[in-house]
């Protein structure tokens, strides 16, 4: 092989033919490094030179990436995420999905920057990464397993220290929501990426590596990180908020602005939000707080039913979680929406989804559309104990769990009311009303993946006051800061830092992160360049697999329905004062397509 002159990367990556069984190095692309860095861009330019466009996202053709960053596995300020690239059988997107834990700087410590897996394994197989030792071995006995029994058979079989990303049922099932989840609990939860994994009858990676990660300067870097630490641990939110309560704290918060969707969006405050908070879940289930490999934030939350109606221990539920399985299903019984949370990490599934695809179809239900003999049950908002059997009923495509598989916009258009979805190019909506924030309702409707807060994190300037205070329902400015926000996350889920450290950090410090790590040289400016490269080369591929701009849009009910309740009564999304705005601000024609001249200036053509 070639060399890779870099620092920073490991500068290899593993390539692995199902079809044929084999596993092969490759040098990772130093050109490409540079321009995409890694994660999300690097992995997309991977996928998007090797596979069309129009590939069917079940067939042998797809090809599934694992790509952490040049910064995954540093001692930086919270350096352990990864991304699973592929193209999305939920939305017809590009997919890609971001996780922490400590399996993504087990890949870096075993010499990888990225696995490529291709074709189609003839039996049920996993990958064992050993160091610089790579093979497939069956899995015929793990298939139809949990997703914690196989991470505790695999390290019984190959190694105790290994650390594991896999599937359960609903991988195995192709649910078209299935996620990947590692270290048990932590999970590359959107878009279908499991389902996808279970396609391909490849059940897991198991990863042991003894190996670091070379620094280009490590003094540079040392200080680099000591002012990461300062900045987070001074932020109200990454030093305080977030340690304390994790993202649950913001249940209260969003529910006493009046933006927390209830009863599948047909209101904005919800009367059960205190008893579903993050202090509720602090006075009963929690164990203790956690964090992925070398967090100074802490966000995870450890707990256990113990005392409840329900037995289970486990990690979660997050903040989104307790809305989709809480407040958007009407749902106020905290053990349950933690019940359903363990279920879903064991199945291997997107808590987000599932949960409103559940409140779409109590919508049907109570709107007659669906009836009780197909759901197989009653069915109305405020049924705990049936929220928590359509989730494994969903994991088994057993009965109703049939439709509940197809995600939210399928079920719903195949009882002829696709306007009860509530998503963006088919991908469910997070636990946030663009009627009441005006900006997360542009970064939805606009969002490559779909309907993602994790896209372009509106929430911080419009609620949270980060890094200043924007008024949420101004609609003035929304498309610069929507489109500054998305750029930014683009290049932070491509180096392999957790989102949470952009409360308190921003381009400046990932470009001295970033130069210290390399020995590449990266500005602000180049920072926000890489995320506008990597946003655009994105939309291409929507585009060209048939996403076109009209579906840059929100459902009828946040565009023409008024908020019903709440202190946001009478708001409705204000997407058409903005829209024109944000394709103008990227460059984009009056149509939202990227113009040669935009993509030329980028280098993607």
């Amino acid at each position: 092989m070639s060399r890779f002159s870099l620092k920073g990367w490991s500068g290899k990556l593993l390539r692995v033919d199902l079809t044929a069984g084999t596993c092969t190095d490759e040098v990772l692309n130093e050109q490409w490094a540079k321009e995409y860095l890694g994660g999300r861009g690097l992995g997309t330019k991977y996928f998007t030179e090797e596979v069309a466009a129009d590939v069917d996202p079940f067939s042998a053709e797809n090809k599934l990436i694992l790509a952490a960053g040049p910064l995954t596995g540093t001692y930086g300020a919270a350096n352990g995420r990864y991304m699973v690239i592929t193209k999305s059988p939920l939305t017809g997107t590009i997919a890609s999905s971001n996780s922490g834990g400590y399996f993504p700087c087990e890949l870096r410590y075993a010499g990888y920057d990225m696995v490529i897996f291709e074709g189609k394994a003839e039996y049920p197989s996993y990958l064992q990464i050993h160091n610089d030792k790579a093979q497939l071995v069956g899995a015929v006995h793990l298939w139809g397993k949990s997703t914690k029994e196989t991470e505790d058979q695999i390290l019984a079989e190959f190694h105790g220290d290994a650390k594991i990303a896999c599937i359960g049922q609903a991988g195995e099932n192709l649910v078209s929501f299935a996620a990947i989840i590692n270290d048990k609990h932590r999970a590359a939860g959107r878009t279908g990426i499991g389902a996808v994994m279970g396609s391909k009858n490849l059940k897991a990676i198991a990863v042991r590596g003894t190996g670091g990660v070379k620094i280009a300067d490590p003094v540079a870097y040392r200080e680099a990180a000591l002012d990461s630490y300062a900045l987070l641990k001074a932020n109200p939110v990454s030093g305080e908020g977030l340690p304390a309560l994790g993202t649950p704290v913001l249940v209260n918060v969003i529910n006493q602005m009046g933006a927390l969707p209830t009863n599948n969006f047909q209101k904005d405050t919800f009367d059960g939000a205190e008893a579903i908070s993050g202090e509720a879940l602090a006075s009963t289930y929690l164990k203790r707080n956690k964090g992925c490999m070398g967090c100074v934030i802490g966000c995870g939350r450890v707990t256990g039913l113990a005392g409840s109606r329900f037995d289970g221990d486990g990690e979660g539920p997050e903040y989104e979680t307790l809305f989709s399985l809480g407040s958007a299903c009407g749902v106020d019984d905290l053990a349950a929406i933690t019940k359903a949370n363990y279920i879903c990490n064991e199945y291997g599934m997107d808590t987000i989804t599932i949960g409103t695809t559940i409140a779409c179809a109590m919508e049907l239900a109570e709107k007659g559309l669906v009836t009780e003999e197909e759901i197989g049950m009653p069915l109305s908002f405020g049924d705990a104990d049936a929220m928590v059997k359509l989730v494994e009923m969903a994991g088994k495509r057993e009965g109703f769990g049939e439709k509940l598989a197809m995600g939210s916009y399928r079920m719903a258009e195949s009882f002829g009311a696709p306007e009860l979805s509530m998503s963006v190019k088919k991908l469910e909506f997070p636990a946030y009303d663009g009627r009441g924030i005006q900006g997360i309702g542009l970064n939805y409707a606009t969002s490559n993946r779909g309907a993602c807060h994790v896209r372009g994190y509106m929430i911080s300037p419009e609620v949270l006051g980060l890094p200043e205070k924007l008024d949420p329902q101004a609609t003035e400015d929304k498309a610069v800061w929507t489109k500054i926000f998305q750029d930014f996350t683009a290049t932070v889920d491509s180096s392999g830092v957790c989102l949470f450290t952009t409360f308190a950090i921003g381009a400046p410090q990932f470009a001295n992160f970033l130069t210290a790590a390399t020995g590449a040289e990266f500005t602000e400016a180049t920072i926000m360049e890489i995320g506008e490269r990597i946003y655009n080369m994105e939309r291409v591929f929507n585009l060209k697999a048939g996403v076109d701009p009209s579906q840059d849009t929100l459902p009828k009910r946040l565009l023409e329905e008024p908020i019903s309740d709440g202190p946001l009564k009478g708001e409705v999304a204000k997407l058409g004062e903005m829209l024109p705005e944000y394709y103008q601000e990227r460059g984009w024609s009056t149509e939202g397509i990227p113009t040669d001249e935009r993509l030329q200036t980028l280098g993607l053509v």
